[in-house]
């Protein structure tokens, strides 16, 4: 499908759907699979895996019926997790998932009223923007985008078609750090005067030679605008298991731990200092990056 005319339609399923809202699961009463708010799933790799698909499953309200990702073996994988999931928890067999090799095919199912973003930092603001434009919510995990401008646009395309955006900071739905900050507000540690953030290392290796692209991953996909560099393993995600992936530490896809455990301290040194809706004026910070070879970024 040419971008043209998934945007023409896109457009029209945003006019179709006018402004819905995601209503509490109250409002429903019993939970008929009607009533449920059906997810889609973009991005099935670790942080799916790990917290974002556990973290839908286990409300009531919400059901996850689509699965997408570029990597067809991880959307492989994701589809039976879920399935493997609501087989043991209704007591019967469930097969229903759906399977998108591009989530653009995804974002015209109309049966989907919302999609969770959970892929690599360079891919999420522009499946977000397509989302919204398509009427679905969005989750989207950290950081929305990786420019200013990019953030900006983001923003305005879901002010403009009305749908729910909620941004993956899961420090946010941790209690210690609700508490922590209820702590600092309230002056129970005195006056604040100084707030400093650390960031551990993230730990990188040597370069790896240029390898034969896997013919379950479309990595032309994978790297969507980003420039077009040779595939290595270590450079996206590894193939075999669902650790740590190498695209973290490339200034390509992202800042490192910067933009990886930095969103999340950021957000909660404002969440402590009640600055969440105007920010700071200044910033200061100071990281070393690495100019040779793959990895370039804070660490």
């Amino acid at each position: 499908m040419e971008r043209r005319d998934f945007m023409k339609k896109t457009a029209l399923a945003g006019a179709a759907f006018g402004f819905p809202t995601i209503v509490p699961a109250s409002v429903f009463g019993k939970n008929a699979p009607s009533n449920k708010i059906n997810i889609g799933q973009i991005g099935c790799g670790r942080i799916a895996r790990d917290h974002d698909l556990p973290g839908t499953w286990r409300h009531d309200v919400a059901r996850i019926v689509a699965v997408s990702d570029v990597d067809s073996k991880r959307m492989a994988d994701g589809k039976k997790l879920v399935e493997d999931y609501y087989t043991k928890k209704l007591g019967e067999k469930y097969m229903d998932v759906k399977q998108y090799g591009d989530y653009r095919e995804m974002l015209l199912d109309k049966d989907i009223d919302a999609v969770i973003i959970s892929t690599p930092d360079h891919w999420h603001s522009q499946p977000a923007m397509e989302a919204a434009l398509a009427g679905k919510h969005i989750y989207v995990q950290k950081p929305t985008s990786l420019t200013i401008k990019e953030g900006r646009q983001l923003v305005e395309v879901v002010n403009k078609t009305g749908v729910v955006l909620q941004l993956g900071t899961q420090q946010r739905s941790s209690e210690q750090f609700r508490i922590a900050a209820e702590l600092v507000r309230n002056g129970r540690i005195g006056k604040l005067h100084t707030v400093r953030i650390g960031l551990p290392g993230d730990p990188s290796g040597p370069d790896a030679p240029p390898m034969p692209v896997p013919s379950n991953l479309n990595f032309e996909m994978w790297l969507g605008s980003t420039p077009e560099i040779p595939y290595t393993e270590i450079g996206v995600h590894p193939q075999n298991d669902y650790g740590r992936p190498g695209w973290l530490r490339h200034e390509n896809y992202g800042a490192g731990m910067i933009t990886g455990w930095g969103q999340h301290h950021f957000d909660s040194a404002a969440w402590g200092m009640d600055t969440e809706l105007t920010g700071p004026r200044y910033i200061e910070a100071v990281a070393e990056f690495p100019r040779a070879g793959f990895w370039n970024v804070h660490g």
